[in-house]
């Protein structure tokens, strides 16, 4: 007899349908593993990794492309295409809790995250000469699960803002560009103080200031503490807009 409460059996199931589902879309992953791979080797030299901040920062840089990858690119345009398919329409008449539909698709998507993460900075530890301790790996796994949570809440924004899965492939791409560039130049300062303040705050400048911090390349200070409520704000304002909004069918 199975004596699993009936939402955490729908739960199972639901995950175990959801992880085939991503292991068929390989090319998310790949993009999510290759591309801040990519980065890292097109960016080894020392005068290239000195303007960008340095290995260290270039390595966690890396990191949170592969995660912002995996959620905007990923995740997003996978939910949207899936509502204009019915998929979610289907769900919905089956006595499966809604709550835990969406529970099993982010949670597998932070899994992903998490291998992401751990690949990128072994491969980026090895091919810069970068040794981390244990500590340092931790730091910067707890930071990639709460990168994963804030990325995650910005696609599921998108995807409750915009019901097109067209619309969302292309603003997905357009965020992507933008968000990354702001954390390859605003860091550099090459685009000027004023932009270099701005993309402070940006959500991929956030994430970075405290990356940075748990690496022990800048003192925790303010700025980094605001930074990550920042983090939590993003969380939140990001997660309420893609809830409220967010419909189960396209219209």
């Amino acid at each position: 007899m199975n004596n699993t409460p009936e939402p955490l059996h729908y739960l199972r199931s639901l995950l175990q349908a959801d992880f085939v589902v991503l292991l068929r879309n390989r090319r998310a992953i790949l993009a999510g593993l290759l591309s801040p791979i990519y980065i890292m080797f097109i960016a080894k030299s020392e005068k290239t990794q000195a303007r960008l901040g340095g290995s260290h920062f270039l390595v966690v840089l890396a990191v949170t492309l592969g995660i912002l990858s995996l959620a905007l690119m990923g995740y997003a345009v996978n939910m949207a295409r899936d509502r204009e398919r019915g998929v979610f329409q289907r769900l919905r008449v089956t006595p499966v809790p809604q709550w835990t539909i969406m529970v099993s698709r982010l949670l597998i998507q932070v899994l992903i995250s998490e291998l992401i993460a751990i690949v990128v900075l072994v491969v980026g530890s090895r091919m810069n000469n970068i040794t981390f301790s244990a500590g340092e790996y931790l730091s910067t796994l707890l930071v990639a699960l709460l990168e994963s949570a804030m990325f995650l809440a910005i696609g599921q924004a998108l995807v409750g803002l915009v019901k097109s899965a067209s619309t969302v492939t292309a603003v997905s791409s357009l965020l992507f560009a933008a968000l990354l560039l702001t954390g390859l130049l605003g860091n550099s300062g090459i685009l000027g103080d004023t932009f270099q303040t701005f993309s402070k705050w940006t959500p991929v400048g956030t994430i970075m200031s405290v990356f940075q911090s748990v690496l022990h390349q800048v003192a925790w200070n303010g700025h980094t503490t605001l930074s990550l409520f920042a983090c939590f704000g993003y969380i939140v304002l990001c997660g309420f807009i893609g809830i409220k909004w967010f419909q189960w069918e396209a219209r």
